[in-house]
């Protein structure tokens, strides 16, 4: 599983930051930034509520 993200969508509200702190991150300049590579199995179920979860749909499943 990897996650993409809708950059015209984001608004780096961080509400997926609280479902999964160790997949996504807010940097410096409050753009948000997604761990590199497939996501870990113990952190499925975590990112996928972060995918529902965020409030402009700018999240996706990309494989």
């Amino acid at each position: 599983m990897e996650i993409g993200v809708d950059r015209s969508l984001c608004e780096a509200n961080a509400v997926c930051v609280g479902f999964a702190p160790d997949i996504f991150d807010l940097d410096d300049d409050e753009e948000l930034v997604i761990q590199s590579g497939p996501v870990p199995a113990d952190q499925v179920e975590q990112v996928t509520d972060a995918v529902k979860g965020c409030p402009k749909n700018a999240l996706f499943i990309a494989s």
